[in-house]
């Protein structure tokens, strides 16, 4: 897997029928249709990041893999446990250039203070894929809380 895009495809790509994709990309789908369905927690798909990310993209990413369904964490608490304490701004611009949200879940970062902050795929998505991972959230703006059960505190 390279890229997940929200939104319906230009009029001018081309897209194949459903017989004509490869196994992995079938595979994919048919994962992400059960993480829709409440049916998986994780997925278990290669991920191809060749040529689209730094090596810092890719150690966030790769932290990112490791944060469990249904947990949230923050742009500080991520920048701590690669390693680089004080760049929790790059996390963020890494964060917000993912280029395979869910499978890759950006969507459970989350400011240090319980706000909900932004999202790649716009943030009524964002909502509803914590609320999907069982994750309370108050409303769809920036400002809004985000109630999980556990969430680390930047000390």
């Amino acid at each position: 897997m390279r890229r997940i895009e929200f939104g319906p495809l230009p009029r001018d790509r081309h897209t194949d029928s459903e017989d004509a994709w490869p196994p992995e990309l079938r595979d994919a789908v048919e994962q992400l249709h059960a993480y829709f369905a409440k049916e998986r927690t994780s997925f278990d798909v290669p991920l191809d990041f060749s040529g689209v990310t730094s090596a810092f993209q890719r150690e966030v990413y790769d932290q990112l893999l490791k944060l469990q369904h249904g947990h949230v964490t923050s742009y500080g608490q991520i920048a701590r446990e690669i390693g680089k304490p004080d760049q929790a701004r790059a996390v963020g611009q890494a964060v917000g250039a993912n280029p395979i949200p869910i499978m890759v879940p950006c969507h459970r970062v989350i400011a240090s203070d319980g706000r909900l902050t932004g999202f790649s795929g716009g943030l009524k998505r964002k909502v509803a894929l914590l609320t999907l991972e069982g994750v309370a959230v108050d409303g769809s703006s920036p400002s809004s809380r985000v109630h999980p059960e556990v969430i680390p505190l930047d000390l």
